[in-house]
């Protein structure tokens, strides 16, 4: 049997402690790290995949 090519991306393991302290958070602290975690992403990205996202949202594709 034929292994799957790897697509890319980046893979991210949460182990059931950090699920759990994150469940403790308030609702605010969540969302504030939703935020700064979407910061990230975006400084992160090139603006080719910036693009492609923007017209994924649009329903461009």
């Amino acid at each position: 049997m034929k292994k799957k090519k790897e697509s890319g991306g980046i893979y991210h393991f949460c182990s059931s402690e950090e699920i759990c302290r994150y469940l403790k958070l308030s609702p605010k602290l969540r969302l504030e790290w939703l935020q700064e975690a979407n910061r990230f992403i975006y400084k992160m990205q090139s603006s080719k995949v910036r693009k492609i996202w923007q017209k994924f949202r649009k329903g461009e594709i």
